[in-house]
């Protein structure tokens, strides 16, 4: 991943807004799935987030 590529995600409130670091780290054997706890801009509270598929017009 490009350093200066943005991560568009959906907080769990339904926000969308997009991310310098979306961390896809291993916690132990198993992986902890598509989403990441990220401090939502909208709502400034922690929330689980996951990546946004953008529609291409």
């Amino acid at each position: 991943m490009d350093s200066m590529e943005r991560t568009v995600v959906r907080c769990a409130e339904g926000h969308v807004f997009s991310t310098a670091s979306f961390p896809m780290q291993q916690l132990g054997a198993g992986r902890i799935g598509p989403g990441r706890l990220i401090r939502c801009p909208r709502c400034a509270r922690l929330r689980h987030a996951v990546p946004v598929e953008l529609e291409r017009r």
